[in-house]
């Protein structure tokens, strides 16, 4: 074979050759066992069809006695009768293999040991019950069953003690079978991971080609200027909030106040009270010069507090008007609100622009398949991930096959082999 190197320390064979090499070697010692395993089988065969000749011969006997009617006998040849056809429908349940193998070997040692068993048990059972008549018949029965028996037992030994090395064989056999399977498992594998690299490969371009165009789109002038400015917004808005910190609280308990009826305020008033609840940087910069609106407020819930109608705890009360005091009288918040007005001025005037539209509508839609594209690769990373876990537990797997199919051929043949995958 084309496939077997001869080296110093071992036999070097290819895996595809491994089976024919090894039925050449372990031929002398198979095919002897195989030989025997086979007269042993037939020897079965024989013993049991001996086994059902007497079941048969204690039926005609059965159907003799019961023609004749005889009283004495009449019942018992009714119990043989039943007994003889059930023992031969039990026996003609067995069915001896053609293939000779340690599996079939097993497998017919445990249904033959129940049948024999249960064959066992009903002449146990019947056999007093017809004595003391069809004694010759009874007696060529137990001789039949007997050699059955021995039978058996005999070809028990045989697969438990002489066929292990025909066993090992066919292990060898097996773990061949097993390594081709392993292998082209691991091909399949291996080329479905090259398909999900080959895929992932062109989704990082795609994601690449995504994040140029948005970086693209992010450094145009109008872009930068909006961010810029947003910022600012954001810094102004942090302002506001430090400015109207101590307000806040009287803040709500008015708007309780008013919504509860029990101080009135104009309606442009309430809403601007709720705005500045809720968005105090944007009440207060759509305020006119000097924010009067806020300026009108702070006074009426310093009336309501002079009525007693709001009130704060004493800690909280000081705060309250000493900012309402400089918002009021001391103009302190005049250059932030004249920031404030700008910064959202300059906000809305980019906002609405045909290049900031446009530029914007293009970068969500950007942003979104940057998503979708990153959701994909991630489901391209857990699936080689898994791919690359499935590979390495199959190179694992060929490796200890392999190891077993070397051992085993080194225990037949006493040879020291390699094989080549």
């Amino acid at each position: 074979m084309s496939g077997i190197r001869v080296m110093a320390e071992a036999l070097e064979i290819k895996l595809e050759d491994t089976r024919e090499w090894l039925e050449q070697e372990t031929i002398s010692v198979v095919v002897p066992l195989k030989a025997e395993g086979r007269r042993l089988l037939d020897d079965v065969k024989a013993k049991l069809n001996d086994v059902l000749e007497t079941s048969d011969k204690l039926l005609d006997a059965a159907e003799r006695k019961i023609a004749k009617g005889s009283r004495k006998t009449y019942r018992r040849a009714k119990v043989m009768y039943k007994l003889a056809r059930n023992i031969s429908e039990i026996i003609d349940e067995v069915t001896i293999p053609d293939e000779i193998s340690q599996e079939t070997l097993h497998t017919l040692c445990e249904e033959l040991g129940k049948t024999l068993t249960k064959v066992g048990r009903e002449r146990w059972k019947w056999f007093p019950v017809i004595s003391p008549y069809f004694i010759m018949d009874r007696r060529r029965f137990d001789v039949a069953l007997k050699r059955a028996m021995d039978s058996l037992e005999e070809i028990r030994s045989f697969s438990s003690d002489k066929y292990t090395k025909a066993k090992a064989v066919e292990d060898a056999f097996s773990t061949i079978d097993k390594l081709h399977e392993s292998l082209s498992e691991l091909d399949k594998v291996e080329k479905h991971k090259k398909k999900t690299e080959l895929r992932r490969g062109v989704l990082e371009k795609k994601i690449e080609e995504n994040r140029q165009k948005i970086t693209a789109i992010q450094g145009q002038s109008e872009i930068v200027e909006l961010a810029q400015i947003n910022e600012k917004v954001e810094e102004l808005k942090k302002k506001v909030k430090h400015s109207l910190r101590y307000l806040q609280k009287p803040f709500l308990k008015f708007q309780s106040l008013v919504l509860s009826s029990s101080y009135s305020l104009f309606l442009d008033e309430t809403k601007k009270l709720n705005e500045y609840l809720s968005n105090s940087f944007e009440a207060f910069a759509t305020e006119e010069k000097g924010y009067p609106m806020l300026k009108r407020i702070l006074q009426k819930m310093d009336d309501a507090m002079a009525q007693g109608k709001l009130k704060l705890k004493k800690s909280r009360l000081r705060k309250a008007k000493d900012q309402a005091d400089d918002i009021l009288h001391k103009n302190a918040l005049l250059s932030l609100h004249q920031s404030c007005k700008e910064a959202l001025s300059k906000k809305q005037q980019l906002s609405t622009s045909g290049i900031i539209t446009k530029s914007r509508n293009e970068l969500a839609q950007l942003q979104k398949n940057l998503r979708d594209l990153q959701k994909r690769k991630e489901l391209l990373d857990s699936r080689g991930t898994v791919l690359e876990k499935k590979i390495k537990e199959n190179f694992e797997k060929i490796e200890d096959q392999k190891r077993e199919l070397e051992k085993i051929i080194l225990e037949l043949t006493n040879n020291k082999v390699q094989v080549l995958l």
